[in-house]
């Protein structure tokens, strides 16, 4: 997968400290669907078993019933801390999020595109 540089032009810090993670398979409670100022559709409050709920994007989402799913493939919502200036990888972009690792270290996690600027192709 070819990896985009991007500059973080507005800082982004997380607002759950223990992001819903699961397995491919794994059994999801359905809840609410996001709405807000921002343009970040197709996103859906979850619950699994033995963790706090988290927002979750539809396209991993198998709907089975009513308000039963199951995740299509592995999952975490865990978020990067960035700060102005800051330079990240990014790969996977799903609804308004960019899936980012720092050019210094191993730390990754969701960031809101709307903070970003691509800056070129990395690899």
């Amino acid at each position: 997968m070819q990896l985009t540089e991007y500059r973080v032009v507005t800082a982004h810090t997380s607002e759950y400290p223990e992001p819903i993670q699961f397995e491919a398979g794994a059994p999801l409670t359905l809840g609410e669907v996001y709405e807000g100022p921002e343009d970040w559709q197709d996103w859906r409050f979850c619950h699994t078993p033995g963790q706090a709920g988290g927002w979750v994007p539809q396209q991993i989402i198998e709907v089975i019933a009513g308000d039963r799913g199951r995740a299509r493939e592995d999952y975490s919502a865990r978020e990067l801390d960035v700060v102005v200036g800051e330079r990240v990888l990014a790969g996977r972009q799903l609804n308004g999020w960019a899936w980012c690792r720092r050019r210094s270290g191993d730390a990754s996690g969701w960031v809101p595109l709307e903070n970003l600027q691509a800056e070129g192709a990395a690899r």
